[in-house]
């Protein structure tokens, strides 16, 4: 079994910052690529950003240069780092991972629980 535990998110000022992380736990052979969704209300989720193994980033065009993803690949944790928030910005985040299973040597997506973000204007 994996987990991925999520913490961070909040309430936030336009035009402020705030970190969200991810940490997975379990009978983990490797991390491929991980990263984070949102979804807002009425919305689809959508790919906010994602770091593979290699450390290749990847942002959606509405957070390119606003957003900062990072990995600590000692730790299998993942972080997101948001600045300059709008009140667009406001959605649940959700982190995933692609796990290499260490039980049947299996890739698997996992997904965190969410976390809320909200910025008011």
């Amino acid at each position: 079994q994996v987990q991925l535990v999520e913490s961070g998110g909040g309430l936030v000022e336009a035009g402020g910052s705030l970190g969200v992380s991810c940490g997975a736990s379990g009978t983990i052979l490797r991390i491929n690529a991980m990263g984070w969704y949102r979804q807002a209300p009425g919305k689809q989720r959508e790919l906010v950003a994602a770091i593979t193994s290699g450390g290749t980033t990847n942002y959606a065009d509405s957070v390119k240069g606003r957003f900062t993803i990072s990995r600590d690949y000692t730790k299998n944790t993942v972080y997101l780092q948001l600045n300059s928030l709008t009140p667009e910005d406001t959605a649940v985040y959700y982190c995933y991972a692609d796990v290499v299973s260490g039980l049947d040597l299996r890739t698997y997506d996992f997904w965190g629980q969410g976390t809320q973000v909200t910025v008011s204007s």
